[in-house]
């Protein structure tokens, strides 16, 4: 069986101490691709060199919500001149964030270092790049949390790609998911849904029309809880779990087990919906 995960990031500290292991244990399940998010112009070659190093990988380049404001003058440059170089590339990960704005206090460690960029910055970034995407024909992998109404309202107002963009972990309204899906969007399912606090996000994943799914690991975060964990590493150096890549077979029969259909037969659909959206 042949399976796909929309969007990981092999390239981060968590998972480099085990990148070989993790790399054998991606062809014992049927790993075929993976999209690796840079998120930043530092992240960018680092992610360009992993995918000559690992064919699996599909590199995906992108100034996250969370980087915008400490993106350099010269980025948009930098960005095509990446494109550029790796025509197979999306573009990814970009997005909004209101909750790095209104729901974090200013001593809150992630902020160390971080000018945070205010939306309406944070949307002329969002909008540069999917415009760019939709110019070179590159897949848009979005990030987006509390700023729904915003991301559609720049998806409205903005040229995007024809082969359409992913709305990573959709965490929006159920009564969105129609708008979304007319503008393009693929919607890609992770494990963390199954937790009790995540129920309504995890009924989306019930309604949503089959050739738009698409899922992810989100790799190195979000782990599976429990028996669910197949493929166990050590805690991050601050304690935090560490999610394994190939948890991405999980995540495929969580899914196919929601949807009340077999793996047999889902697979083959995201397997199509993967490709008509990557290449």
């Amino acid at each position: 069986m042949n399976l796909y995960d929309a969007h990981q990031h092999f390239h981060f500290d968590q998972l480099t101490p085990h990148r070989a292991a993790i790399a054998r244990d991606l062809v014992t399940i049927g790993l075929r691709q993976a999209v690796v998010n840079g998120t930043n112009e530092e992240e960018w070659p680092v992610v360009a060199a992993l995918a000559k190093e690992h064919r699996w990988i599909v590199p995906s380049f992108g100034i996250h919500p969370w980087d915008c404001g400490n993106r350099g003058p010269n980025w948009e440059k930098n960005l095509r001149a990446v494109l550029a170089a790796n025509p197979a590339a999306g573009i990814g990960e970009v997005g909004l964030d209101r909750w790095i704005i209104d729901g974090l206090k200013p001593d809150d460690p992630r902020l160390a270092g971080l000018r945070v960029a205010p939306l309406t910055e944070q949307c002329e970034v969002f909008a540069a790049q999917l415009a760019l995407g939709a110019e070179l024909s590159r897949a848009v992998s979005i990030h987006c949390v509390q700023a729904w109404g915003a991301l559609h309202d720049v998806l409205k107002k903005t040229a995007r790609p024809a082969r359409g963009f992913l709305l990573h972990g959709y965490a929006g309204p159920a009564e969105m998911i129609r708008n979304f899906a007319d503008l393009g969007a693929y919607f890609s399912f992770n494990i963390q849904l199954l937790e009790p606090r995540h129920a309504s996000r995890l009924d989306n994943f019930r309604h949503i029309p089959t050739k738009r799914l698409l899922v992810e690991t989100d790799a190195p975060t979000k782990p599976p809880a429990g028996n669910r964990n197949r493929f166990p590493l050590p805690p991050a150096a601050d304690g935090s779990p560490v999610n394994h890549p190939a948890n991405i077979a999980v995540t495929h029969e969580a899914l196919a087990e929601l949807r009340g259909v077999s793996l047999d037969l889902l697979a083959p659909q995201l397997e199509q919906n993967f490709r008509r959206l990557f290449g």
